[in-house]
């Protein structure tokens, strides 16, 4: 697997000799936005920390006494699920509503509207004091949050290079991570202050991060696609070049424009571009299908277990400052992020994310036997073991199935859907983190109407594992080094995913609207006498010769004439 020697050119970071241009914009645009996944990070990882620090505890508290906790003030097992699923029901709306708006104004302006509905949840959240206004909170916050999860990997996979959108997508779960550990660190930075401010400064930090991401929205542009898919062909000629960085009459850059008109011309004549194209598997069926497992199969490997609920669970299995084992875990978390940005390009996404499933179903056996044969703190060998394997879960977990799950997703629907299909297995990620939310402290606290597992839990997260493994190997199609028009051409072709490492892509959509286009007007070719630019080399490293400046002219004018609108001299 490790064949391929390392380089930043072999991760994305240096673009291909063979592509003129730069990579440094898209870089910078797709990591910019990734920063969103701060949000999201934090808004999941602080609610932890915040339902267990004690001046939290004394305000909400409705006179439930904690039996585990010398019958201090505390909350029923009712109210913690409450508390903490609800961001995940305002998630799963938000992320279904991210498809109407990304569509009716576009991907950069949605995201604006995004931060606003998020900060209005923040709000809500820093000035309650009761249960009912924190949890209406919550959800506005959570509706903010499932508006970003779609929103942002929607926007990095249509500005992206191909040979870099594995990486770029991959360092929106790696904001996550890093959010997860800043909420970790603030959580315990507070947790000993004696007035509300041990829960409330840890809330309102959130508003830094939406006017952190707001402020560079006013400047980043709009996706091309999105443009291509509204008509305005002159802006998105003007959008690719920016973050292409090559003129709009470059060969480069006029051929990858008309391919991605051609695509969503060639979409066009397949059908209407609505939610009943996904009830027809051998078109979108498959593809919905397989984003929504995948979605659904990350948040069942349990890892939001850890970082929702992974204060209460260290404290109850004996280990006495659960606080500092948070912080632990979130940083491995982040650090085991960066490998994956690696070898997402270079093992691809099938090898990582078999990879992942099998590392996490063997850790999670162990933590559960550990934890099982030797609950509480009856042994301390046994406490090190569970927190040593639960950090090794999580490097398996945060190294594959944290940033592939949001890269695949983002890449393997056409751009007529893909709003539409990001947000619905978006929304299946919810949909299952909610349950999770609601469901665990019932399945791990003891008591009456409690499962009462503790440990036991892991050999539930365990067994989804090793499904994840039969799940990958039989519906994961291997997209690493395609343009997002090429994904669509290998599910077109090959009908098993476990084939699709073998895809050579043949088509180009742009030459196959000219054949269209040329049969409608009954000439033998629809381009006339105009050449062509050279084509050098073959494959995802072909190049275009470039030594004549007036053929390039020549074909930008012609394509335009063919797919896009009249061009106009400033452009030329």
């Amino acid at each position: 697997m490790f064949s391929e020697k390392f380089s930043l050119r072999s991760i994305g970071i240096m673009k291909p000799e063979s592509i003129p241009g730069s990579s440094a914009t898209a870089i910078f645009v797709g990591l910019y936005v990734a920063f969103g996944g701060v949000l999201f990070g934090y808004d999941t990882g602080t609610i932890g920390g915040i339902i267990a620090m004690p001046q939290w505890l004394e305000t909400f508290s409705t006179g439930y006494k904690n039996p585990e906790n010398n019958n201090l003030p505390g909350i029923t097992a009712s109210q913690s699920s409450l508390i903490v699923s609800i961001l995940s029901a305002g998630t799963f709306f938000g992320a279904l509503g991210a498809a109407p708006l990304a569509d009716f104004l576009g991907r950069r302006i949605a995201l604006m509207i995004t931060l606003v509905v998020f900060c209005f949840g923040v709000v809500l959240q820093t000035i309650s004091a009761a249960i009912p206004l924190f949890v209406a909170g919550r959800f506005f916050a959570g509706f903010g949050v499932g508006l970003i999860s779609a929103l942002i990997p929607l926007y990095q996979s249509e500005t992206a290079p191909k040979w870099i959108r594995g990486a770029v997508v991959g360092a929106y779960q790696l904001a996550i991570t890093i959010g997860l550990l800043i909420a970790a660190v603030v959580d315990n930075a507070t947790k000993d202050r004696t007035d509300s401010g041990s829960y409330r400064i840890p809330i309102a930090i959130q508003f830094a991060w939406a006017l952190i991401l707001g402020f560079g929205l006013i400047f980043l542009p709009e996706t091309p696609r999105y443009l291509i898919k509204i008509g305005q062909d002159e802006k998105a000629a003007k959008s690719l070049s920016r973050l292409r960085r090559l003129a709009v009459t470059d060969p480069y850059l006029v051929d990858e424009l008309a391919e991605i008109k051609a695509n969503y011309e060639h979409e066009l004549t397949l059908g209407a571009t609505s939610y009943t194209q996904f009830l027809t598997w051998h078109t979108l069926g498959k593809r919905l299908t397989t984003g929504c497992l995948l979605q659904s199969l990350q948040q069942l490997t349990g890892i939001n277990f850890i970082f929702y609920y992974g204060t209460s669970f260290f404290t109850n299995s004996g280990i006495s400052n659960p606080f500092v084992i948070s912080m632990i875990t979130s940083s491995v978390n982040v650090a085991s992020t960066f490998p994956g940005l690696y070898l997402v390009e270079t093992w691809g996404r099938r090898k990582l994310l078999l990879f992942g499933a099998i590392g996490m179903f063997v850790s999670q056996m162990i933590v559960a036997s550990a934890g099982t044969a030797f609950p509480g703190a009856s042994n301390l060998s046994a406490q090190k073991a569970l927190v040593a394997f639960v950090c090794i879960y999580i490097f398996f977990f945060a190294s594959s199935w944290g940033p592939v799950a949001w890269v695949v997703t983002g890449e393997i629907f056409p751009l007529g859907v893909r709003a539409k299909g990001l947000s619905m297995t978006t929304a299946s990620n919810w949909l299952l983190n909610w349950a999770i939310a609601y469901s665990t402290p019932f399945l791990v606290n003891t008591g009456a109407g409690n499962a009462g597992l503790q440990a036991k839990i892991f050999f539930l997260w365990g067994g989804c594992c090793l499904l994840c493994t039969f799940f990958v190997w039989g519906m994961i199609y291997e997209t690493k080094g395609l343009s997002l028009e090429e994904v669509d051409e290998l599910y077109e072709k090959v009908s098993y995913a476990w084939k699709s490492n073998d895809f050579v892509p043949e088509v180009k959509f742009r030459d196959l609207m000219d054949e269209r286009a040329a049969i409608g007007n009954g000439s033998g070719s629809a381009e006339g006498d105009i050449e062509k630019p050279k084509v050098v080399g073959a494959g995802n490293g072909a190049s275009v010769d470039r030594t004549s400046e007036q053929t390039a002219v020549n074909d930008y004018k012609l394509i335009l004439a063919n797919h896009m609108i009249p061009p106009k001299h400033d452009l030329i």
